[in-house]
């Protein structure tokens, strides 16, 4: 599926169920059922935000950025209405060796 499927609140709120499970994290809407027995958290922690705006709980636990690149293959689509944030990143190594940062 694709960003391109727009999803409305009553299509996430049908997929509540262990084996249908969609989350909405920073307005896209995402298919978790098949991560289920994957998740490092167990399942009990997706159930729990299954069907709604999870942002919040995913932002709050801390996920790693490969925990993060988990997240493309099981796109369903954007939410309907959702305001796309600008990527930011949290920090940023300069690793080109020519830098003035890097010299001495």
């Amino acid at each position: 599926m694709s960003e391109s499927k727009t999803i409305t609140q009553a299509e996430l709120e049908e997929h509540q169920s262990q084996k249908d499970l969609w989350l909405l994290i920073d307005g896209k809407v995402y298919d978790v059922s098949k991560f289920m027995d994957e998740h490092p958290g167990g399942d009990e922690v997706l159930t729990s935000e299954g069907g709604k705006d999870a942002t919040e709980a995913f932002e709050d636990v801390g996920h790693s950025d490969d925990a993060r690149s988990l997240l493309g293959p099981m796109l369903v689509g954007k939410m309907e209405g959702a305001v796309e944030k600008p990527k930011t990143k949290t920090s940023q190594v300069n690793k080109d060796p020519t830098s003035a940062t890097n010299s001495k």
